[in-house]
């Protein structure tokens, strides 16, 4: 059920739940799991109401909360990773692009079956855009799907690739700049507390020297880092990921990350002597994002260079105290090259277009509307199709962008076909999180992971 308007969602919600100033109390916590949420999470992304839709993300938060369920930095554990206290597997941060409720309990149940720790629940900036997913939405979205499936603990929310357009900046440097700091504020107030800078696109190569070449994107880096920890709340310390290398471009190297660290340290020192710095670095070593479709729409094979991604793992925690390098476009790899990512040391890996992948390619997924986000894509976006592809491949690259224009038809498929997606996607989650030795991760995460209750202003819609 969606509530039209915030006066009928109250109703409701005086039966199931409590309001208490900013806080809120559960009168009726079956009723909330079992039916309430669900009205609430789709109140909260499709109501024509504002105040409605609002209303709703609040109320989930806030429910969240009071059932102990927290948005939460991963900042202390990669900071024991970076101690070598904590080794031996890799945190998976998984983007969620379509059916985002329905992805997110899949990912819960896994953990839960697994007693698994931390894992991220992240968004892309390109991906807000496409999929039509703010962050506040996004939050919701996931603490409610936390809520419907009994998970209790640390929710790591994160902002993906938080990044420069090098041709926009070049333009308007300022302008563009201005951009990606007002999406880090909106996403550190919907609780995005992880948040991963990604000015690596205004590396430039033809400077003479590694340095030279890095210079903006550890000085701008640096800039943000500056203004996250300003904005940060009070007791929490965001964890912030920096990258050296454009995923899809050249192989990084050593150099590379000492001059990148080297540079940015210093930038961050005339900042503020006490300013925490990065707790991770996003490396290249062989991947692109969503994979290379061949002309049948396949994927091709990527050779990861597993050493260099050792070696930058390891000079960046016995140089630098972080956790590790950040392995992305990970998610088409076949299935034997997961469990090399924890034996080499990754800290992170995220994974993505596999998961779409099992979304459009499930043989419940609806043919009559896969047909028709595919005319959609082949009309609308006509304008990004290669001369040199054939439609499989034009089709494979841009079916992410349906996400976005079919949410509304894709968040109500009929609850058997998202029930066998659901069971598809789990046990994928289930699969990987067993093979980057995540299981049995979840008491690691408590002892180091400490969440800090933010409170949340109650709207205005509520106060009556």
């Amino acid at each position: 059920m969606i509530y039209r308007d915030k006066n009928e969602l109250q109703r409701e919600c005086a039966k199931i739940l409590e309001i208490d100033g900013n806080e809120v109390r559960i009168l009726d916590e079956d009723k909330l799991k079992n039916e309430f949420i669900d009205d609430l999470i789709f109140t909260a992304v499709f109501s024509p109401d504002p105040a409605a839709r609002e209303a709703a993300r609040w109320l989930i938060r806030r429910a969240g909360a009071a059932l102990g369920i927290l948005s939460a930095s991963i900042q202390s554990l990669y900071e024991a990773m970076g101690r070598d206290e904590v080794k031996g597997f890799t945190v998976p941060a998984i983007n969620i692009r379509g059916i985002t409720y329905e992805v997110a309990q899949a990912i819960f149940r896994a953990m839960m079956k697994g007693k698994v720790g931390p894992v991220i629940f992240e968004i892309a900036r390109s991906e807000i855009d496409y999929t039509s997913q703010r962050p506040v939405e996004y939050t919701a979205a996931v603490t409610a799907a936390a809520i419907k499936t009994g998970y209790r603990g640390p929710v790591f929310l994160q902002g993906d690739h938080f990044q420069i357009s090098a041709k926009k900046f070049a333009v308007d440097a300022a302008k563009e700049t201005q951009t990606v700091k007002n999406l880090i504020w909106e996403a550190i107030e919907a609780g995005f507390y992880n948040i991963d800078i990604d000015t690596s696109t205004l590396v430039d190569l033809s400077k003479p020297s590694v340095k030279e070449q890095q210079e903006t994107n550890y000085s701008l880096a640096a800039e943000l880092t500056t203004m996250i920890r300003d904005l940060e709340p009070e007791g929490v310390t965001i964890s912030v990921g920096g990258e050296i290398g454009e995923v899809g471009g050249k192989n990084s190297t050593v150099e590379e990350l000492q001059a990148y660290m080297d540079g940015y340290l210093e930038e961050l020192k005339k900042r503020g002597e006490s300013l925490i710095g990065i707790s991770k670095i996003s490396v290249q070593t062989g991947t692109t994002h969503g994979g290379v479709p061949l002309a049948d729409g396949s994927v091709a094979k990527v050779n990861i260079d597993f050493d260099v991604l050792e070696k930058l793992s390891s000079v960046s925690r016995s140089a630098y105290g972080l956790a590790g390098a950040v392995q992305h476009g990970a998610s088409t790899l076949p299935d034997e090259a997961f469990d090399r990512f924890p034996a080499v040391g990754t800290a992170e890996i995220h994974l993505a277009t596999g998961f779409q992948n099992i979304i459009y390619d499930s043989p419940v997924f609806p043919k009559n509307l896969k047909k028709k986000m595919y005319e959609f894509m082949k009309t609308e976006l006509k304008s990004e199709w290669k001369d040199k592809d054939t439609e499989e491949q034009f089709i494979y690259k841009t079916r992410k962008k349906g996400f976005g224009p079919f949410k509304l038809e894709m968040w109500h498929l009929p609850t058997d076909t998202l029930h066998k997606i659901g069971t598809e996607l789990e046990k994928q989650f289930v699969f990987l999180f067993e093979r980057l030795r995540m299981n049995n991760t979840q008491d690691i995460a408590e002892q180091y992971v400490k969440p800090v209750d933010v409170q949340l202003e109650i709207p205005a819609s509520l106060k009556s």
